[in-house]
């Protein structure tokens, strides 16, 4: 009878940690996947049964896996110039995956995602496998190449970017979407009062359409309102982003973009638009397309 592979085992029971880390570190749902396939196959081919701490074995693994990955991004120019966001997790207002819901276990908004991918990748990966995830410094040096205290100092400098980024998001989901669902409808109308009070007067918004100029980042009410407008014949469809209130929108049937929004003591601070097409057609948006589009 085959014994048991206990690498199977307990890469199964670390998974969902897994993609939480790689999510943070690569922003890429694809690269994600290949990040995780690598460090099976890594692991695989280990000599590991004495291993006294799998999951932080396996997050070892694929933090390796995971700076190569960022380190030849670098060299190889791929990631574009301009506004480019981080993939969204895209799941239905109603009901939740339990993969996913287990990648957002710990916070990982939008807004978060972007500040963590301005992070050069020793400061990404020390920051996200000490605060995030709790491995000593002493187990994150090696795979840096640096002293615990250099990378204690990594993971420091990470920090305070982070914490010099806006607080986090009002809690009551429910308020979050009542005030996102006010914006969508005052949008629709061209309610411009109503516009004004849900946004905040220092109100972001980044729309990622791709490599083309109309990519961009605007600032401020006044700016965000000639954006503000939905387009001829858009459906929105209620969806959690990031496991914030957003939306899925659809343009004469066809998919047009995601949307998340950040709200913070009543008000739109953030708006994250994604709408780059080839992006777009990698999401699995089954789940959210599944349920009635109507116009809201």
């Amino acid at each position: 009878m085959t014994e048991p592979d206990p690498i199977a085992g307990w890469f199964d029971a670390h998974r969902g940690q897994l993609r939480g880390l790689a999510y943070r570190m690569l922003g890429s749902l694809s690269d994600v996947d290949d990040a995780l396939q690598e460090t099976w196959l890594r692991a695989s081919a280990a000599d590991s049964p004495s291993v006294e701490n799998p999951g932080g074995w396996l997050k070892t693994i694929l933090a390796r896996v995971c700076l190569n990955m960022l380190r030849a991004r670098g060299s190889h120019r791929e990631e574009p110039l301009g506004v480019h966001l981080p993939d969204p997790i895209v799941t239905r207002a109603d009901s939740g995956d339990p993969e996913q819901e287990a990648l957002l276990a710990e916070s990982v908004g939008l807004a978060l995602q972007v500040v963590v991918q301005t992070l050069t990748p020793p400061e990404r990966l020390a920051f996200v496998l000490h605060d995030v995830f709790d491995l000593p410094f002493d187990q994150i040096a090696p795979i840096l190449d640096r002293s615990p205290a250099a990378t204690r100092q990594l993971a420091s400098r990470a920090r305070r970017r982070v914490q010099a980024a806006p607080a986090a998001p009002d809690a009551d989901l429910g308020e979050q979407r009542r005030v996102v669902d006010a914006f969508f409808a005052a949008a629709r109308r061209g309610d411009l009062d109503t516009l004004v009070a849900v946004l905040d007067p220092d109100v972001v918004l980044r729309a990622d359409l791709g490599p083309t100029p109309a990519s961009r980042v605007v600032r401020g009410v006044s700016e965000v309102l000639r954006y503000a407008r939905a387009p001829a014949g858009a459906a929105l469809i209620p969806a959690l982003v990031n496991g914030a209130p957003g939306a899925v929108v659809t343009r004469h049937g066809a998919l047009f973009s995601v949307m998340a929004f950040t709200v913070r003591g009543g008000r739109i601070v953030e708006i994250d638009a994604f709408g780059d097409r080839e992006r777009l057609r990698e999401l699995d948006l089954r789940a959210v397309l599944s349920s009635v589009d109507t116009p809201r």
